[in-house]
């Protein structure tokens, strides 16, 4: 059994429902953030991600934990689908990738939805991929989340998903350790109205099952030709597998 992290230690409230209001707090800041905390690599990580799903050239995607869709937009341009769906449990977040879309004028390609990661309102095998980029450490059940994702993809379509994990080499993990638990939370209280976000996140990539450990979770449900790929010196992996 994993350990819960949740954002807020002093809240009754369900997991997610935790999630939820955090991303509704961040929302405002979390792309100046996200940009500033990563020192801009996080985009080379999407787009690394995103090419595992060149040869498949999926035309259909699911992107699960959306945000203000940063993600989709990147696979947009890489991989010219027909269309996307992002799906996210924050109004907030999903009221900033609105905005962009429109902005963007791409309201006929993508389109973004309130939605549970354990509880996808799609039919049986509809995508031909699904990703994921840094959300499965907020699912409040992991195996639900990745049972209800292998669920929605079409038999033979491709999960990827990118995640923070930890970097076990000298002296990354310790200059990392220091950046994620230090840093990290002193810049996010600056410039965040919710500094438990910026706390919460190195608790919740500590419990993480990175590496093999997530693989063998998500063989588990039923994904095969499962593979991970540390980036960065294993501060960031990416995650496939295959229905």
């Amino acid at each position: 059994m994993l350990k819960s992290i949740s954002p807020y230690t002093d809240s009754n409230a369900a997991k997610k429902e935790q999630v939820a209001a955090m991303f509704n707090n961040i929302s405002t800041t979390y792309d100046f953030l996200n940009r500033t905390l990563s020192l801009g690599i996080d985009t080379l990580w999407r787009k690394k991600a995103i090419k595992e799903l060149i040869d498949d050239q999926p035309q259909y995607i699911l992107d699960v934990a959306t945000g203000t869709g940063d993600f989709a937009f990147e696979a947009i341009k890489i991989l010219n689908p027909k269309r996307i769906i992002g799906v996210d449990i924050s109004k907030g977040m999903l009221a900033i990738a609105d905005a962009k879309i429109i902005k963007r004028n791409m309201e006929h390609l993508f389109e973004v939805r309130m939605g549970d990661s354990e509880k996808l309102l799609f039919k049986d095998n509809e995508f031909d991929a699904v990703t994921v980029a840094y959300g499965v450490r907020n699912f409040e059940n992991l195996e639900k989340g990745l049972s209800d994702i292998l669920r929605v993809l079409k038999s033979g379509g491709k999960a990827v998903i990118l995640e923070f994990s930890k970097p076990s080499t000298f002296p990354i993990k310790q200059g990392y350790h220091f950046y994620f638990n230090h840093v990290v939370p002193t810049i996010g209280k600056l410039f965040s109205k919710d500094s438990s976000a910026y706390t919460y996140l190195p608790a919740s990539v500590a419990s993480f099952p990175a590496g093999s450990s997530f693989t063998q979770k998500m063989q588990e449900v039923g994904f095969r030709n499962t593979t991970f790929k540390p980036l960065a010196f294993g501060i960031c992996t990416i995650y496939t597998g295959i229905k």
